[in-house]
């Protein structure tokens, strides 16, 4: 059985204290624990003490990363299109800085072994996506692939 993994990055708008920080990150750990009690997420990946390669995401702001493996591409989807996720989504643009040059804001791939998930990897995977666009190897939803290289259309 695979894994999907998805990679997300972003930057804050307003400095630590701020009231829309306070507020992204109070939504923020309600969202970890909806993620953690679906019962589809496989694990979740400190971003602390993480290294942000140079040309990830630029801006001014304070870095945001998640980095979560799930069990299948449809209920990540799921819930990152629903519910309060949705919700954050359309509050965004309150707390996150618009990513310059249309950098894109997730990368999610296949994976056989959750030990092979790494930030270094999901960096690399990152990387690959901006370089190539959506492949087997990295893509997005609008442009997704099941774990045999084929597309795959979410519903």
């Amino acid at each position: 059985m695979a894994f999907i993994a998805i990679l997300t990055v972003g930057r804050l708008k307003h400095p630590d204290g701020h009231s829309a920080t306070r507020e992204f990150f109070t939504v923020g750990s309600e969202l970890t624990r909806q993620a953690s009690r679906s019962g589809h997420l496989i694990k979740e990946f400190s971003p602390n003490r993480v290294r942000l390669p140079e040309g990830v995401i630029k801006g001014e702001g304070l870095p945001i990363l998640t980095l979560t493996v799930w069990d299948s591409l449809s209920n990540v989807y799921h819930f990152t299109y629903s519910g309060l996720h949705k919700q954050a989504l359309r509050d965004r643009n309150k707390w996150i800085e618009p990513h310059l040059d249309k950098q894109p804001t997730y990368v999610l791939w296949w994976t056989e072994m959750v030990k092979d998930v790494s930030w270094k990897e999901a960096f690399s995977r990152y990387n690959y996506y901006l370089q190539n666009g959506p492949t087997p190897t990295a893509f997005d939803f609008k442009q997704a692939f099941d774990e045999a290289g084929e597309r795959f259309l979410l519903k």
